[in-house]
């Protein structure tokens, strides 16, 4: 039985506004499923629109799994300034234009950013520098540098081209693309990267994330619809929907929740979702060793 006054176990998925903050995005949830234990699989910017993954009560323990799989993001590359924050919302530091730019150095360009790649990330990212954030560093004016760390850039897709004038007159090109990427890659810097190589300098001027793992546009909802009526995704189904199934018997399951390792038919590499023979979600387990070693526990 649960408590009174704490919220569904599942997962919500919200399509962001811009001008939100991820944590605004939480704190309206709280609001909504009448409880704090309320997270987030996966940081978008205010700028951004698009998927976050909510989780609610017990789903919370899925998102530290559900952060690390695959996205999906449209995006407008501006390719002719720099920006301080690599992106529209930073002070221009640099108008180098994009007047005439080839469209095969373009190509190219975006070529040489896809598949496995070394990306540093932006300076005013969330990333942790000796347990500081690393846009406080920024806003306190400290001189650093951020290492470059492997990412994989699946797929990087240009839908069109506009050349038109910033606001001060610049001539740039603007890319219309798609992006899928694993965890922890950055749109903006794929930005600044492509722009830095082509000469001419480059930041993002528009975000959506249209999916985080399996659950994309189609399965999101703003906060207003949400407000209506909340849509909660079962834990189970949340869970089924991600990652690979694994059905055991009544046994296995009793062993899995005393916490004993069970032997494993051969299961796929990483977080498997586990399920009773009554259809019960029991557990998060992962393959090690030929046994089953738990990651989260949910029955």
């Amino acid at each position: 039985m649960k408590r009174a006054g704490t919220g569904p176990d599942g997962l919500v998925v919200v399509d962001k506004p811009s001008g939100f903050t991820s944590h605004d995005v939480v704190a309206k949830m709280r609001g909504m499923a009448r409880t704090r234990r309320v997270g987030h699989a996966g940081t978008l910017d205010p700028m951004a629109t698009g998927v976050l993954v909510l989780g609610v009560e017990k789903a919370t323990r899925l998102l530290g799994h559900l952060a690390l799989t695959e996205k999906e993001y449209r995006a407008t590359i501006r390719l002719g300034q720099t920006t301080v924050t690599d992106d529209a919302e930073g002070e221009v530091t640099a108008s180098a234009g994009a007047a005439g730019l080839d469209p095969d150095a373009v190509a190219a360009g975006i070529a040489g950013l896809t598949g496995e790649i070394q990306q540093v990330p932006s300076k005013v990212s969330a990333i942790k520098i000796d347990g500081k954030r690393s846009y406080t560093r920024v806003r306190e004016g400290e001189d650093f540098e951020l290492p470059a760390r492997p990412v994989t850039v699946s797929s990087f897709v240009l839908h069109e081209r506009r050349e038109t004038e910033a606001a001060d007159g610049t001539a740039v090109l603007d890319l219309d693309v798609t992006v899928v990427c694993s965890s922890g890659t950055y749109i903006r810097a794929l930005a600044r990267d492509l722009g830095a190589g082509l000469g001419t300098g480059g930041h993002l001027t528009a975000l959506r994330r249209t999916r985080v793992g399996p659950y994309g546009l189609d399965a999101a909802r703003t906060l207003e619809e949400h407000q209506e009526a909340l849509a909660v995704m079962p834990i189970a189904d949340a869970a089924a929907a991600a990652f690979p199934r694994w059905d055991v018997d009544a046994e296995q399951a009793r062993l899995l929740g005393n916490g004993v390792r069970i032997a494993t038919p051969g299961l796929p590499a990483g977080p498997v979702a586990v399920f009773g023979p009554d259809g019960r979600f029991l557990a998060l387990i992962e393959e090690h060793g030929g046994k089953a070693r738990s990651l989260a526990v949910f029955a």
